[in-house]
């Protein structure tokens, strides 16, 4: 290909494209909402932890006001193995939400998954003493926003305890001589 052509192509590829006003775009803005408290302390069999940094994130147009991002619950899951004699693997978690009379409040339509994996990548087990840290950005209820209380956060936990044991043999031997 010669410059002369490549020149050609290039002018003729700039005049196919059309120009956007970028003014005209929507100005999308996150909005976000604090749980008090945002640290949450927790304990399920011998993992102890928190659910830290909680906070509802929702984006709208700003011109509009209308919702372009269903809100989402985000924050951080951080769990220490307690046990002195057993390894576990963490595989999932799943969170709930309860408003003040201790009735589930119910997601959208089409937003009814709010589970999420627990891996890492440190390794698939958390060993006596170890702990991990793992993102929570699962969706949240539009209605606990709209004016219906909040009263509790549930947190399922899907983890197979595996037991964890040091042994120690010892072989008789000796020196051929």
């Amino acid at each position: 290909m010669t410059f002369a052509t490549a020149l050609a192509l290039s002018a003729t590829l700039a005049g196919c494209t059309t120009e956007q006003d970028v003014g005209a775009s929507p100005r999308i803005v996150e909005k976000t909402f604090a749980l008090t408290p945002d640290t949450l302390p927790l304990g399920v069999s011998f993992l102890k932890g928190e659910l830290a940094g909680l906070k509802v994130v929702e984006r709208i147009n700003e011109t509009t006001k209308e919702v372009v991002e269903q809100p989402k619950l985000r924050g951080t899951l951080k769990l220490r193995n307690t046990a002195p004699d057993q390894a576990v693997r963490l595989i999932s978690a799943k969170i709930g939400y309860v408003d003040t009379d201790g009735k589930p409040i119910t997601l959208a339509e089409g937003r009814q998954d709010t589970s999420f994996k627990l891996y890492s990548y440190q390794a698939d087990r958390l060993d006596p003493g170890m702990g991990s840290s793992h993102d929570v950005d699962v969706p949240f209820p539009a209605a606990a926003l709209a004016g219906k209380t909040l009263g509790d956060i549930r947190l399922e936990m899907t983890y197979l305890p595996t037991p964890y044991r040091e042994e120690a043999v010892a072989v008789r031997v000796s020196l051929a001589k």
